[in-house]
């Protein structure tokens, strides 16, 4: 069985439904999905806030290349276009971290490298990663690597918007 951490965010079009999509996307293989966030955009473009949330699930027939699949799937339901780096969207689905029986999966290849690169630099990510799983660690716990990111942590902004499970 593999156990996978997803983020999502969403900032063109209906954002919560963007997000909901995802949600009901993963059925019965949901384990946990956070509170709903609005962020400030990452990442230098100018462009609308995001509204962001984590999600855990599990599938014992995925391996991490079969998460980041599905992650692409939603992405491209939704819409996505990929026309500026870090640029807005209609759905984003990154593949944070990948859990097995062993513990956490490492990969770096050309197509995934796992945990996610830029993970621990992410408020946006470690924030609601921490409301469904508070002893949460990447490369270290998520909430030391949270210390360090005082200034991003405060463009994360609880909202009154919760997903449906």
């Amino acid at each position: 069985m593999t156990r996978a951490v997803l983020s999502i965010g969403s900032n063109l079009g209906d954002r919560l439904a963007h997000l909901q999509s995802v949600v009901d996307g993963l059925g019965d293989g949901l384990v946990a999905v956070s509170a709903v966030y609005e962020t400030d955009p990452w990442g230098g473009v100018e462009q609308q806030p995001f509204l962001n949330a984590v999600v855990i699930a599990e599938d014992p027939d995925r391996d991490a290349h079969a998460w980041l699949r599905r992650a692409q799937e939603f992405e491209q339901a939704a819409g996505r276009v990929r026309e500026l780096r870090w640029g807005p969207r209609t759905l984003d689905v990154d593949l944070v971290a990948c859990y097995g029986t062993q513990g956490p999966i490492a990969v770096d290849d050309c197509e995934l490298t796992l945990p996610h690169p830029r993970a621990h630099l992410r408020a946006f990510v470690l924030v609601p990663w921490l409301d469904v799983d508070p002893a949460a660690e990447l490369c270290r716990p998520v909430r030391e690597l949270l210390t360090e990111l005082e200034v991003d942590v405060a463009g994360v902004r609880p909202t009154a918007l919760a997903l449906e499970t």
